[in-house]
């Protein structure tokens, strides 16, 4: 059978995969120490399952307008405007299946057939198979160790042609937990005035911040910049709703009519009485998502002191996400080599680096109880010398 040339050639997820043969592995009876997915283990809190509970109580079960339902729009652009200075109308806003669904509508609707997309690495695994399926070319500039694996607008305008479209940026950065300065994305928001680029912003992590470090969205830095910049995030990570699939994106009204043409022949709106959680989520106490934080980054520390104590092993210390990204180079093997034996001969879980554009890293989650990081480390250690 012949398939979609653009469908086809997507790489399956390297991170599923993964934590797919360490369930596995799980239900086989084994004991399995799991790093893989970037899913917080705390449950979804009770104030956001029970406002869902009375919308299904109170019949919420149709059929919600394309965008997402009025309260929940208000809602995010509240958020956008208290937290974030950044003021978006309602009509600028559109919630979707995750931000994961947002992103993707973004891509198919601003990329034309070979419009180049900027893409720092290392990057989250999904931006490039989301450019190729829209008809975009991904441009990979990459950030070293010495710089804390950020990308520099000096490296980004090398590679801006005349195709270049959009500038991907993603702070705090999932698989490295780096976040960008205020002085940093405002020289990356210099190159895109200058060039007539849109930025495409993914915020999902930003309650998620340690040692002061401050998440800076970049539409906030000026109006120039806010005509251009397209914000993301989601329900999924500050408040551990990932199987609730609710996220959403604020920008031009351009982009955002097209992309709620595409939804509404795709998905339709998100799920209804799902959507009454994340206003409450969002109205609510914010204690819960505060709490979380305290836990990542007590992990955080022990797992980078321990990380860096090990031989061959060197890592830029994360102030954001919930990851890890140690360099193994030193070790001898690739990434997913490195990462196949010790599933293999120690029964942990890690992500290789490769699909995140660095083949001399490793991803590691510390969204796992510090129990699992605790055995996971002793487990590396004997591993590690074993090399």
């Amino acid at each position: 059978m012949e398939l979609n040339e653009r469908v086809n050639a997507i790489a399956p997820s390297l991170t599923l995969a993964i934590d797919a043969k360490a369930k596995a592995l799980i239900a086989a009876g084994e004991k399995v120490c799991g790093f893989g997915a970037g899913e917080p283990d705390f449950d979804t809190p009770e104030h956001v399952k029970e406002a869902a509970a009375k919308a299904l109580r109170e019949g919420k079960t149709k059929y919600a307008p394309n965008d997402g339902i009025l309260e929940l729009r208000v809602a995010i652009a509240d958020k956008l405007a208290s937290e974030n200075k950044l003021s978006y109308k309602i009509d600028q806003i559109m919630v979707s299946n995750g931000a994961k669904h947002s992103l993707f509508n973004i891509f198919m609707a601003l990329c034309r057939e070979g419009d180049e997309i900027i893409i720092p690495a290392p990057f989250w695994l999904s931006y490039p198979e989301m450019v190729r399926v829209a008809g975009g070319t991904p441009v990979y500039v990459h950030g070293n160790e010495a710089h804390g694996l950020k990308v520099t607008a000096s490296q980004v305008e090398a590679v801006i042609t005349k195709r270049t479209r959009a500038i991907v940026l993603n702070s705090p950065s999932n698989p490295t937990g780096m976040v960008y300065t205020r002085d940093e994305l405002r020289a990356l928001a210099e190159v895109a005035v200058k060039h007539n680029l849109s930025i495409i912003s993914d915020e999902i992590y930003e309650r998620m911040v340690y040692d002061g470090v401050e998440a800076v969205s970049i539409g906030s830095l000026s109006p120039e910049i806010f005509k251009r910049t397209i914000t993301v995030n989601g329900f999924s990570k500050p408040y551990a709703m990932t199987g609730w699939r609710l996220g959403y994106f604020a920008g031009p009204i351009e982009i955002v009519k097209a992309a709620s043409a595409l939804q509404s022949h795709s998905t339709s709106a998100p799920n209804t009485f799902a959507q009454y959680g994340a206003v409450a989520a969002l109205r609510g106490s914010q204690d819960c998502v505060a709490k979380m934080v305290k836990a990542f980054d007590e992990r955080r520390q022990y797992l980078y002191n321990r990380l860096t104590a090990m031989q061959g092993i060197t890592c830029v210390k994360p102030t954001g996400a919930f990851y890890v990204f140690p360099n193994i180079a030193a070790l001898g093997l690739s990434s997913i080599d490195f990462a196949q034996k010790l599933l293999e001969t120690e029964k942990m879980a890690v992500v290789p680096g490769l699909p995140f554009g660095a083949d001399k890293n490793i991803r590691l989650s510390y969204a796992c109880s510090m129990a699992n990081i605790e055995e996971g480390m002793s487990r590396l250690e004997r591993f590690i010398k074993t090399l």
